[in-house]
């Protein structure tokens, strides 16, 4: 009865046999095509310039498009030239403004330079699926110049559309859309293994071009889950995500960004360290604000501020949840003011500062009427910030905790296992889990925080967890066996600072341990894969991020400013086409010099497995589903066959497809 049902409802599409045979013929034809390009990165921490580039380059790919093209008949600089067109239009066309003494000739060129490669990159595709991927307005004269043939007849008809273009003004958006359109094509589907947030100053940025592109899906990192978790109001994750970004200077993220009102926490900072330096607390400036370029001073106090009120917010939560096993984390009690020490450990530690006129010896973790204000203020501007409620909307509708797509597993940290290799038992809200389970049962949690809190708990209660995964020890998504905070501020002690990797990272040199992992989560370890981020790639002190012998990839290499120093390059991307698995290793991202110039550095690629023969869109998983969907159209037309559903012809709009 169900399949009867099923297909009735599938009949109201496909009304007769005409239009199921059409839909067949469609959809055995795009199952021979060639897979389309799959491109991951992750640890983004807000470099939205850099990010933007390696996908708008797709990795060197466009480049590589460029050079296989015109090798032959460009030089070298142009080249270039014509590649940052396509990574940055906008840049690119002021320049040639300024440079060109024929800049209505330049545009001609370019057109038909882009419209080449435009071609090339969208080869894989049905002309159907290009045609939905162009712009609105340029569509039309774009798909025309796309799809031309070499009939002479016709040459003087594309050489008019160009010429039309450029005489009607259309010209440079023309071309950003068609550089656009390259970008989009080059990059079939992008897979961001976790954290898009802090450190760098415009995740927010990185977001929206996100939700501009289409088949993207994210694996949830430790810093988005905290901002997951104070999207849902909790205290803790609030005060983290406030703590870190001051802690970088990210003001203008902050307030311009998302609207987070600063001026009550600016206010009582200056009000209580007035004349303290709080040196300890200076802020990380990788980049520069434009728009509330905050003194430095006032920046370390703030950030001074937010620490406390995060460690008295940290203690409370601590307390209350004993099952997370954090007393370790319970430090401002430990501190001897008079002796300028604080107990850690087992150990006591000499601290950098112990002006603390807002820790009350005899309650430590209680807030203080301003501190509160200020967190009621903090929060509010969350809650109320309609652009991130919809970036984080986005991470819920497009993200999750782990990721399987072409016999490949994602995700950004880790899965918790012993020194022996056996996964490891984490208990949860009262619930045991381990593995794959683990991971399922805990994604599960996260949704229910923000869209089903359970009986009795707000959103803000239930988010109680995503704090513990931002830095609990027992974290798929930390890795790590405590997070520091509170040592690397108040102590110089490298000892007391050092954070702990779990046996996780070790054990996945084996071979078997990889193989493990992705059989756990039903995929064929022959020829699987495991992508993930979270802890940079040294490969200045010569780690490689092929582990495993080639099961697994963590590629964090660094697009994050303040890592690059560690790792010795800016990022990695894996890519995944119809003939190869490959790794690109990028250098730092050079931004615009001032008089308007750009280098622009090619990766370097690395084969890491060529495919036995090439792979179609059938072998794929969007493949498998195009398959169902072939068997239920072929289940339907054996129903029309039977006359147990009746065909239809006298509908307007079917007779108007059998005229």
């Amino acid at each position: 009865m169900a399949d009867y049902k099923y297909m009735q409802m599938l009949a109201q599409k496909f009304p007769n046999h005409r239009y199921v045979k059409s839909e067949l013929i469609n959809l055995k034809a795009i199952l021979a095509l060639p897979k389309g390009t799959e491109y991951f990165l992750s640890d983004l921490h807000g470099e939205y310039d850099a990010f933007q580039y390696i996908v708008r380059s797709a990795s060197g790919t466009i480049r590589m498009k460029i050079d296989e093209a015109f090798g032959n008949t460009l030089s070298e600089k142009e080249r270039d030239s014509l590649a940052a067109l396509i990574y940055d239009p906008e840049n690119e066309i002021l320049r040639r403004r300024k440079s060109e003494h024929d800049f209505n000739a330049w545009c001609a060129s370019a057109i038909y330079r882009l419209i080449v490669i435009c071609r090339m990159v969208s080869s894989k595709y049905t002309r159907s699926k290009v045609s939905k991927l162009l712009p609105a307005n340029s569509g039309y004269a774009m798909q025309e110049l796309l799809f031309a043939d070499d009939d002479e007849n016709r040459s003087s008809y594309y050489a008019e559309i160009i010429n039309s273009i450029i005489e009607y003004r259309a010209a440079t958006t023309f071309i950003k859309e068609l550089a656009d359109t390259i970008s989009n094509l080059a990059v079939d589907q992008l897979h961001i293994i976790g954290d898009i947030f802090d450190r760098g100053p415009k995740p927010h940025k990185i977001l929206d071009f996100l939700m501009s592109r289409r088949n993207v899906d994210i694996q949830w990192g430790n810093h988005d889950i905290v901002w997951m978790g104070a999207a849902c109001g909790n205290r803790a994750c609030i005060a983290n995500i406030i703590r870190m970004n001051v802690s970088y200077n990210n003001f203008d993220m902050l307030e311009y960004g998302y609207g987070i009102n600063l001026r009550p926490l600016a206010t009582f900072a200056q009000d209580i360290y007035g004349d303290d330096p709080c040196t300890a607390f200076a802020p990380h400036i990788l980049d520069k604000n434009r728009f509330d370029p905050i003194p430095e001073g006032l920046a370390a106090k703030m950030h001074k501020m937010i620490a406390i009120i995060q460690f008295k917010i940290e203690g409370q939560l601590i307390m209350e949840h004993p099952e997370y096993g954090l007393d370790h984390r319970l430090l401002l009690d430990k501190i001897d003011r008079e002796r300028g020490v604080v107990k850690a450990y087992g150990k006591e530690y000499e601290m950098k500062d112990t002006n603390l006129p807002t820790v009350d010896p005899e309650d430590p973790y209680e807030l203080t009427p301003e501190e509160e204000e200020v967190m009621v203020a903090l929060e509010g501007s969350i809650l109320n910030s309609g652009k991130l409620q919809r970036h984080i909307r986005y991470l819920y509708s497009h993200g999750a905790l782990y990721e399987k797509c072409n016999g490949n597993l994602m995700f950004h940290g880790c899965i918790p296992m012993d020194e022996n290799g056996e996964f490891l038992d984490v208990t949860i809200n009262g619930e045991t889990h381990s593995g794959a389970e683990l991971m399922e049962y805990l994604d599960e949690q996260i949704r229910d925080a923000y869209f089903n809190p359970p009986l009795g708990h707000t959103s803000a209660e239930a988010a109680d967890l995503m704090w513990y995964l931002w830095l609990g020890p027992d974290s798929p998504l930390f890795g790590k066996d405590k997070m520091t905070t509170f040592e690397r501020v108040f102590t110089d002690s490298k000892e007391a600072k050092k954070e702990h990797t779990v046996p996780y990272y070790k054990l996945i040199n084996d071979p078997k341990i990889c193989e493990k992992i992705i059989r756990s989560f039903g995929l064929d370890p022959a020829s699987g894969k495991v992508l993930n981020g979270h802890v940079p790639v040294k490969i200045k002190d010569g780690e490689s991020p092929i582990k495993g012998g080639g099961k697994l990839f963590v590629i964090d290499g660094g697009i994050s400013k303040a890592y690059q120093k560690t790792t010795g390059i800016a990022g990695y991307t894996f890519i995944f086409n119809s003939r190869f698995m490959a790794l690109s290793e990028h250098k730092p991202y050079e931004p615009i010099r001032k008089d308007g110039s750009q280098r622009f550095h090619d990766p370097k690629m690395q084969i890491v497995q060529n495919l036995p023969e090439r792979m179609q869109i059938v072998d794929t998983d969007i493949g498998a589903e195009l398959l169902r969907q072939v068997d239920d159209l072929e289940q339907l037309m054996a129903e029309y066959k039977k006359g147990t559903i009746k065909e239809v012809f006298n509908d307007p709009k079917v007779r108007k497809m059998w005229d």
